[in-house]
């Protein structure tokens, strides 16, 4: 997306990919909604997802957010595949958040988290795709004068199929754009699709990314722009106390040292070098509060006296567990952590703002619009119909820019302390490294009870933790009494997380810890650590139970078929009954989240007892529909590299209150040389749910490897990451 900002007084910003011209729009109005200059650009509106220009261009509205997923792709795939458009001729451009608010959110939700940016979307993205194609087939029709159901539309073109007389969907936009929208719509039969599952083309500037043209948010430049640094107090809880702004203000391009809440401090520079040399030698004295002697080990005691507490939250319980395993001659327990862990996206938090008297203007690379919409109008102290968000495409988010919008409260608070000013705010590496919402630490203690021939009687999986929710959701909290159900992804009872085995009596339950370290939607959420929990602890009971992992699996899967499904896909991918080379050890895991039934088998061998080489992984994922297969295949490979680098090397830690971990030294990911090859099945269950595909297979990499680490080993690793236990991936 190319944005050349030309006056920021006036507010006006072009999409250069998106200019409208004259045709039909399936959309606002005026587009992004900014000035009354812009109106001239517009066309009569019709609907809110596609506009065709007379040159046959489409352009594709897109209300989620594109952060290297590939969600603008998809999305544009549907609503071509309805249009039947040419998608060699299909652009893309973000609707703007005020906009939505202001039309009662036409467009839906801005939110892209949770692996929903396809899959719960889809529905009416194609159904603006079909409306715009019968609008379109229906100008034609009463311009030749035949009947609508005599004419067809393929690659742009309509045709009067008895008289193969043609005209393409750039001729007649502006007749269509006259046309009611229609209101009966009929979606194709996937049977019949031609573009949606096709492994397509990426239409979001795939080369501008290579050659360094693709415009970030970090790269935003307007006229008279001042860059901003930012210091935050370094223990969650704490304030600022005082600085002496007198000793950096003489500084050559230093034009303001400014408060910013109770918190921070800024320096705003001509350039952000300026402000961060500047704002390294201002003096700042920090009242650090309640939590200056706060530690991981503080925390881990808290969280292993919780895995003890009688009160606990039930997420997922069957039959009598406490009687069963009360019953029982042999039980087995094994106790596991998961760390704090930072998104460390490759774009610091950053955002711009002008502000004046009268609006506020704010250019922020978001995972939900609306929520930096409501920030915005939040700090600004105006009305909202003052106040407006432009989104830029993310370099990288993993939910840290979704919820969490204290980066953009942050620049609002600091442009309205130079009024008419383009203020752009950039957090350094470490403050981003140290002010993050971080994936909450959990610890599990399972049991299992067996019987004298082996047989398993009974489960427990008791976890303690923090809870997300609590921290940022806390009504859903309420409504579930003080539960959260986040907790329990992929072991919950039903839904999209639901738990993937039956087992005779078992009870999965929660006891929260909440620490002072603030908790986010960190990619896979909790599934990440339940899976671990959850799937090693599987391979200890077929252990115990004398039968082969994959068989032991299955014997407890028969409700269960579509995972049972890509455990089987996965099994036979990686030869599971086939013997192993020499010095090679197999491992496997599977889950079901975000709508997504997922398996993962990994084949590793070890060296020197502690040197880990992965050769591959096969994972299998039904996420009901593929909408792009290149893209999946490309979403399961990166999510193992998210998954695989949090085993190995990634963790937060608490020293005196603060995070230990300030860059990517201390807080290291895989390099290319250590990631495995990976081969993807994908499986289309079909049904009418459809999948995410960001986040399900993030979960399943680590048990997978765990489990064959086990398998070559002799030993049983539940603390992560690996390198604690001197664990190296080579």
């Amino acid at each position: 997306m190319n944005i050349t900002i030309q006056s920021p007084a006036r507010r006006k910003f072009i999409v250069q990919t998106a200019a409208v011209g004259t045709g039909l729009t399936l959309g606002f109005e005026i587009p992004f909604g900014l000035c009354e200059a812009d109106a001239a650009l517009s066309t009569p509106e019709i609907g809110v997802w596609v506009v065709i220009q007379p040159d046959e261009r489409v352009i594709v509205r897109v209300a989620r957010s594109e952060m290297g997923q590939g969600t603008i792709t998809g999305l544009a795939q549907m609503v071509a595949e309805e249009l039947e458009c040419d998608w060699k001729m299909v652009g893309y451009e973000y609707p703007s958040p005020a906009e939505n608010v202001k039309r009662k959110r036409v467009w839906g939700d801005f939110g892209t988290g949770g692996s929903r940016g396809i899959r719960t979307s889809q529905d009416y993205v194609r159904k603006g795709g079909a409306a715009a194609r019968m609008m379109l087939i229906q100008a034609a029709a009463s311009d030749w004068g035949v009947p609508v159901g005599e004419c067809v539309a393929s690659n742009g073109v309509i045709t009067h199929t008895p008289s193969g007389r043609k005209t393409t969907f750039g001729k007649v936009s502006v007749a269509a754009a006259k046309l009611p929208v229609p209101t009966e719509i009929t979606l194709k039969n996937p049977k019949d699709w031609k573009l949606i599952g096709k492994p397509v083309d990426r239409i979001d500037d795939t080369i501008g990314k290579v050659t360094g043209k693709q415009i970030y948010a970090i790269d935003l430049k307007m006229p008279g722009m001042l860059i901003a640094n930012i210091k935050e107090c370094p223990v969650f809880g704490g304030k600022v106390k005082s600085f002496d702004a007198s000793k950096v203000t003489g500084i050559k391009g230093v034009k303001k040292v400014v408060q910013v809440g109770d918190t921070a401090v800024a320096v705003v520079a001509d350039t952000f070098w300026v402000a961060k040399t500047a704002l390294d030698k201002l003096p700042i004295v920090w009242d650090e509060g309640p939590n200056a002697n706060n530690s991981s080990a503080i925390i881990k005691k808290m969280l292993e006296d919780g895995l003890n507490a009688d009160e606990a939250f039930t997420g997922n319980t069957n039959g009598d567990m406490k009687k069963a395993m009360a019953g029982s001659g042999k039980i087995h327990q094994s106790i596991f952590f998961y760390p704090f862990l930072n998104h460390a996206t490759m774009e610091p938090q950053n955002a711009t703002a002008v502000w004046t008297t009268d609006s506020c203007q704010a250019w922020v690379p978001t995972q939900d619009g609306e929520a930096s919409l409501a920030a915005v109008i939040a700090a600004s102290g105006l009305p909202g119909d003052k106040c407006n968000v432009t989104k830029i495409n993310l370099g990288g988010g993993f939910g840290r820019r979704g919820a969490f919008q204290d980066y953009t409260t942050q620049v609002v608070n600091i442009a309205k302390q130079m009024p008419g000013v383009p203020i752009k705010l950039i957090w350094t590496r470490e403050e981003d490294m140290t002010q993050g919402r971080y994936h909450p630490v959990m610890m599990a203690k399972m049991s299992a009870s067996f019987d004298d021939k082996k047989n398993l009687t009974s489960f427990h999986m008791r976890l303690c933790g923090q809870s997300i929710l609590h921290a940022v959701r806390p009504a859903i909290v309420a409504a579930n009494k003080g539960m959260d159900p986040l907790t329990f992804q992929g072991v919950f009872n039903a839904g999209e997380h639901a738990f993937g085995y039956h087992f005779p009596d078992y009870h999965i339950d929660h006891v929260m810890r909440n620490t002072h370290v603030p908790p986010g939607f960190w990619r896979g959420v909790n599934v990440n650590q339940n899976a671990i929990f959850m799937e090693c602890f599987m391979d200890e009971m077929a252990e115990i139970a004398g039968v082969d992992a994959v068989e032991f699996r299955r014997k407890y899967m028969d409700k269960y078929p579509r995972n049972l499904a890509v455990l089987n896909a996965a099994a036979e991918g990686i030869g599971w009954t086939k013997p192993a080379p020499a010095g090679v050890h197999r491992g496997i895991a599977q889950m079901k989240s975000f709508g997504s039934f997922v398996a993962a088998a990994c084949e590793l061998s070890v060296n020197k007892n502690n040197e880990v080489k992965i050769h591959r992984i096969v994972a299998a994922t039904d996420c009901g529909y593929a909408v792009n297969p290149a893209q999946i295949r490309r979403q399961v490979s990166g999510s193992f590299v998210y998954g695989l680098s949090a085993l190995f090397l990634e963790e937060c830690t608490v020293k005196n209150g603060r995070i230990e971990q300030t860059n990517f030294d201390t807080f290291n990911s895989l390099r290319l040389a250590q990631m495995p090859k990976v081969e993807t099945i994908i499986i289309e269950g079909g049904g009418p749910e459809w999948g995410g595909i960001g986040e399900p297979t993030i979960a399943v990499a680590a048990p997978a490897v765990l489990n064959a680490l086990y398998r070559a080993t002799g030993k049983r690793y539940r603390t992560v990451p690996l390198k604690n236990s001197g664990i190296k991936l080579v």
